[in-house]
């Protein structure tokens, strides 16, 4: 055979190859819902005859049980439902439970003439009659969307949009957007009713009661006491107190139930049926202890009261505990945010990524999750603000909602009395005697919170009982234990845990004298990544033996500087300009942790150092800081500080990042601008603390840039309140020396 004949079969082969590799797709109106409820049982279907199985089966059976009840071969997906429970490696034997009750529901209604709540009713009841309270809580989840049904019809539509585009797809994208749509197809048809007979099921288990508390001020606060029906007598209570009301919130609150605790969950002023005005942070600390006390003169209540929950939740915790109440015994804050540190501003930097969250919170009495998720609509502001180089505090004209609490906030750059009264501050840990469990995750965006709240309270109170759980997980990901998937990167096995079961072990520990959860075996518990094992530490400087401290070197290999463990003799200086005036570019700092792992970085800002290659495996556990030496022309500037691992494989694992204004370096409540044409000392070290065992051959990789971009503050340097500035007061570009004598402290065990 001639090799003409032999190319020409070859692409035949691959044309073919391809072309059985993806599907017709008939392009929908996103609008037109009778027609997408006609097509896409039909593309399930050509998705079905084309779908090939996979190496791993789990996968495979999960999206084809999806696929089959979407393509109405229900009996099929109730097969491949079995298949799937057989195969799994836990007991979980409410695993699926909710796909297959769907899918029966769906098998009756084609045969029995019913609609889908005569049949799915019923057989519902079924399913949750035998089950016991804990297994009915924990099914009970499966029908509940927690961002919303809109939420999960944009993540559809998106789909549906991207699709468009063709008239074909790719097998991969088309089990992608028929899956969208079956969840969508889910909760549409199941999540109403089932809220409704979720109520009417809880309700024959636990007495559930709606209570206004009204405070000393004459404010209400709306709680949910929930109790196990049988018990009569006084219990321990599990409080949470929250922003995040919700008309299903009850449901939130049966788990402390089910350990024999009374449950109660508290909200915000002016949330829920409370009639007042809305104020997230500003009363919430003593609202809750008013909370607090009202519970410890009810019957039911035995004197102990513990408190638990994540991000605002964590917040509310803190701020109680600033009252000393004697009736509050714990807390267990994940996640905790610090109103004024980690948010709405980092390190004195105001980020956008709060813009929406005030919107999100106070628009109604519950949450208006169709506002908030909507990050086409936060993304186009961000984007305009930026480019039109308009001043930083109207960014609400830029979005056209008046946004009241955001220009409040502005007001306080620095940590100042506003922000220092919602907590506790300073010497007001030194009186904080009770138990605390905090748990957070190196990935947590709000991480220097939780963080800061631990190092103040042992600084204060050196002797405090307090301990720490933290390891690779994100802001949700810590408060249930983790994902074996984050953000593109495999979680070692060992550091998936339930983090609820721990808080219960806790709360038990300490309400009722249990044992102490395994885990806590030293204040400061962490998983090390790449080594697969959890150690224990006294406290975090303890968690390294050594500091190693890098210097940055005006010595260039390739595309990028040296980091040195050896200070230089000789002063000198690396040079960066950048033009604040020019928005058409962006700063980024590579600082963002999203892949974890990657492939490549953005060279076209920013200076890189790197260091000599490690001659075996150390960790590097704990918080990098370090200390800055710079000359600029302008009086300030938001430094971005990031920190790799560079991988033997060259590719770069994404350690810790530090973002922060100069100006603040030294106190985060006081301003102290820069001289220009001076050498400043900027010191820092509220950075996200890590854990990450480096293998042979790795190196550390420094990036340090400054911070312009659309997603925080700009800083122009003239030394005016930063949200006042505009891109006028950029004409003048930012010029830096940054010299040799700065150095990166990293700490490590080796």
């Amino acid at each position: 055979m001639n090799r003409k004949l032999c190319m020409a079969l070859l692409c035949l082969l691959i044309s073919f190859c391809c072309h059985a590799q993806r599907v017709h797709f008939q392009k929908l109106n996103e609008t037109d819902s009778v027609a997408i409820a006609r097509q896409m049982p039909v593309l399930a279907n050509e998705v079905l005859a084309k779908y090939q199985h996979t190496a791993d089966q789990n996968s495979y059976l999960n999206d084809v049980f999806r696929l089959q009840i979407l393509a109405g071969r229900n009996v099929d997906a109730l097969k491949s439902i079995a298949a799937l429970c057989g195969m799994a490696k836990n007991t979980d034997e409410l695993l699926y439970k909710q796909h297959e009750l769907f899918a029966q529901t769906r098998l009756k209604q084609s045969s029995g003439g019913l609609s889908f709540n005569q049949t799915y009713k019923p057989l519902f009841i079924d399913a949750f009659s035998g089950l016991s309270n804990k297994d009915a809580v924990h099914f009970s989840l499966a029908f509940i969307t927690r961002s919303g049904i809109n939420e999960v019809k944009k993540d559809f539509t998106q789909a549906l949009s991207d699709a468009d585009k063709n008239d074909s797809l790719d097998i991969k994208d088309a089990v992608i957007l028929c899956k969208k749509y079956y969840l969508l197809n889910f909760y549409q048809q199941a999540e109403a009713i089932s809220k409704t007979l979720l109520n009417d099921e809880f309700n024959k288990r636990y007495i559930i009661r709606n209570q206004l508390i009204k405070t000393k001020d004459g404010a209400s606060i709306a709680a949910i006491v929930v109790r196990l029906k049988g018990f009569t007598g006084p219990q321990p209570v599990v409080l949470q107190y929250t922003i995040y009301a919700d008309s299903t919130a009850w449901s939130s609150i049966l788990e402390p139930a089910l350990h024999g605790y009374t449950g109660v969950m508290a909200y915000t002023r002016g949330k829920g049926l409370s009639p007042d005005q809305i104020v997230p942070y500003e009363n919430d600390g003593k609202d809750a202890n008013e909370v607090i006390d009202w519970i410890s003169k009810q019957s039911w209540c035995n004197g102990k009261i513990g408190m638990y929950g994540g991000s605002y939740n964590g917040f509310t915790q803190w701020a109680a505990a600033k009252y000393h109440h004697p009736a509050l015994k714990t807390i267990v804050p994940y996640v905790a945010a610090m109103s004024g540190l980690g948010l709405p501003m980092e390190n004195n930097v105001f980020i956008n990524a709060n813009y929406g969250w005030f919107l999100y919170v106070t628009n109604n009495k519950y949450l208006d999750n169709e506002v908030y998720y909507n990050p086409q609509r936060w993304r186009s502001m961000n984007d305009k603000w930026y480019t039109s180089g308009v001043a930083y505090n109207k960014l609400d004209s830029i979005d056209g909602t008046t946004n009241p609490l955001l220009q409040r906030w502005l007001k306080h750059p620095g940590f100042d009395r506003y922000w220092q009264e919602q907590i506790p501050y300073q010497k007001g840990f030194a009186n904080i005697n009770i138990p605390i469990l905090t748990v957070t995750g190196y990935y947590d965006d709000g991480q220097i919170s939780a963080i800061h709240y631990l190092q103040e309270h042992l600084k204060y109170n050196p002797k405090a009982e307090h301990y720490l759980i933290i390891g690779p997980y994100d802001h949700f990901g810590a408060q249930r234990g983790g994902y074996p998937v984050l953000r593109d990167y495999a979680v070692d096995s060992v550091a998936l845990i339930s983090t609820r079961d721990i808080t219960f072990q806790w709360l038990d520990h300490i309400l009722k004298g249990a044992k102490k959860p395994a885990i806590l075996q030293d204040r400061v518990n962490f998983e090390v990544m790449g080594a697969n094992k959890w150690e224990h530490a006294a406290s975090i400087p303890k968690m390294a033996n050594t500091t190693l401290n890098l210097y940055l070197t005006d010595k260039k290999e390739g595309d990028h500087y040296l980091l040195s463990d050896k200070k230089t003799d000789t002063l000198a200086a690396l040079n960066q300009e950048v033009n604040l005036a020019d928005h058409q570019t962006s700063n980024n700092n590579n600082y963002y942790p999203y892949p974890i792992i990657k492939k490549e970085l953005d060279h076209s800002t920013g200076l890189f150092f790197m260091s000599q290659p490690f001659d075996k495996p150390v960790e590097v556990n704990g918080m990098f800081g370090g200390s800055l030496k710079a000359m600029i022309n302008k009086k300030d500037m938001d430094i971005g500080v990031s920190l790799y691992e560079v991988m033997p494989n060259g590719d770069f694992f994404d350690l810790s990042y530090f973002l922060g204004r100069a100006s603040y370096a030294e106190d985060m409540s006081v301003r102290h601008l820069l001289q220009p044409g001076k050498i400043e000392t900027i010191p820092f070290y509220r950075s996200r603390m890590v854990s990450r065992q480096l293998s042979k051959g790795s190196r550390l990789l420094v990036i340090l840039d400054i911070n312009k971009n659309s997603f925080a503050q700009v800083n122009y340097g003239t030394g005016k309140d930063v949200s006042t500035e505009t891109v006028s007061d950029g004409k003048i570009p930012l010029r830096i020396h940054w010299y040799n004598d700065s150095f990166i402290s990293v700490p490590i065990k080796q």
